[in-house]
């Protein structure tokens, strides 16, 4: 059972269909079609609940208190964080020499597993949309706070407020954090599909956004990574009209 804004309950759907178990996994209104009918082709039983994640959560956490279902939080759970940093050790792996990385940032399960694997070794940057400022508003107030979101990532990084376990990993390995317009990302989303002909859901355009937009600035001879990740999506920019 999970709660997620689609990416993360898709992946929940996954596992499930390939362990032969059943799956639940809520999502708010949201959620992109694609990523709502992918959940549903691997087979979960998709509810659709709530305008944002939040909803979804409460929701999924009520029906699990009452059926026993066991929990795959989307990033608050030690398990989802020790998967996620495994993005860490693809990226050491094929880029050793890396300076600094771009994430971009929801409930920031992701760069704090990434975080967690890299340690300070490297210069981590998270990437927030100005309409989701979930990580800088915490990392300004000293702890997680809950915080209004929007904007066109909606769907996948408008957590109302980073997770515990995560925070404490980000004060100490987070250098900062780029708040980016919902314009960049869509020109991040274009330029990915034009140069490269990959289709990023806006979220996943996040990270590269701060470059396109100068929001994060490489000095000379800096060797820079981005994280692009989220392709549930269709080629019209800006998401779906289920998550503008």
């Amino acid at each position: 059972m999970a709660a997620s804004g689609g990416n993360h309950g898709a992946a929940v759907a996954f596992a499930a269909k390939k362990l032969g178990k059943p799956a639940r996994v809520f999502v708010p209104k949201v959620a992109s079609l694609e990523k709502q009918e992918r959940i549903r082709g691997y087979g979960a039983d998709l509810v659709v609940i709530g305008d944002r994640y939040v909803e979804a959560l409460a929701a999924s956490e009520e029906w699990a208190a009452q059926s026993g279902a066991l929990r795959v939080h989307a990033y608050d759970q030690p398990e989802t964080m020790l998967g996620q940093g495994t993005v860490g050790l693809e990226f050491e792996e094929q880029t050793p020499q890396l300076d600094t990385l771009l994430v971009a940032v929801g409930g920031g399960g992701l760069i704090g597993g990434i975080a967690a694997w890299y340690g300070s070794r490297i210069t981590l940057v998270g990437v927030e949309p100005e309409a989701a400022p979930t990580l800088a508003k915490a990392l300004a107030a000293g702890h997680p706070v809950d915080t209004e979101t929007g904007g066109v990532a909606a769907d996948s990084l408008a957590a109302k407020r980073v997770g515990d376990l995560m925070f404490p990993i980000a004060q100490a390995h987070v250098e900062s954090v780029r708040l980016v317009t919902d314009e960049a990302i869509i020109v991040a989303q274009k330029a990915l599909w034009t140069t490269l002909r990959i289709v990023a859901e806006p979220g996943g355009a996040a990270a590269l956004s701060a470059l396109l937009s100068h929001q994060y600035q490489p000095s000379r001879g800096e060797r820079v990574g981005v994280l692009v990740c989220g392709g549930n999506t269709s080629v019209a920019f800006g998401g779906t009209a289920a998550a503008r």
